[in-house]
Parts: structure tokens; C-alpha cells; sequence
């Protein structure tokens, strides 16, 4: 039972990190969540969302401890693919950042707002 209830936790974990709904991420942005993209500094300046922060994905949870950002913090998260903000959701997710959204890659989120 305790191994079930475990893997079923985990389960739920992963699956918030694989989705990337760009229409959930710009509701979240809109109401106004904090945005960080977690690319490198050279993928940021070349182009991000208005409002964006940078912090490096690997960077991610001492980052948000060091500059004392609240555990309830609405956070989406994006970079090129999703794959890095979902590397950096798991990251907050275990230090208790539980509002946080992967909302996936930027040029997916770009287009998106454009398109609205």
C-alpha cells in the first residue's frame, strides 16, 4: 500500500512536469505569476518573454532560496523545449515551491500570446 501511494505521488509529479499547456502558463502569467526562464544567459538575451527573470536551471532551487522567494509563489517556468523547465519544476517541487507550472518551451510561448 505505502509503495502504491508513493508511486502514485510520483506519478502525478512527473506528469505536472511533462505538461506544457501554453494557454494554463499564460493564465498563470496573466493573473501574475512570477516568470523565470531557466536557459543560459546568452538564450535569454537573445529573446524572452516581457517580465522574465533568468536563472539557469542547475540554478534553480539555492536561487530561489537565496533571494528568499515564498515556498507559495505562483513560478512558471519555461526554456527552449521544456526539458530544462522541467528538470528545474522537479527542483522546486522538492524543496516545496508547489505552485510552480512547466510551461514549456519559449517559441511555443511566444506564438501563443501573439496568436491571442
Amino acid at each position: 500500500m505505502v509503495i502504491f501511494a508513493i508511486l502514485s505521488l510520483l506519478m502525478t509529479q512527473f506528469a505536472f512536469a511533462a505538461d506544457k499547456d501554453a494557454k494554463v502558463a499564460w493564465d498563470k502569467i496573466d493573473a501574475g505569476a512570477m516568470v523565470v526562464d531557466v536557459r543560459t544567459a546568452e538564450e535569454f538575451a537573445a529573446g524572452h518573454l516581457k517580465n522574465a527573470i533568468n536563472i539557469p536551471f542547475e540554478e534553480i532551487a539555492t536561487e530561489f532560496k537565496k533571494r528568499a522567494i515564498a515556498a507559495d509563489t505562483s513560478v512558471v517556468l519555461y526554456c527552449r523545449s521544456g526539458r530544462r523547465s522541467g528538470i528545474a519544476f522537479d527542483a522546486l517541487v522538492s524543496e516545496g515551491y508547489t505552485n510552480s507550472y512547466n510551461g514549456g518551451g519559449f517559441q511555443t510561448l511566444s506564438q501563443f500570446k501573439q496568436a491571442k
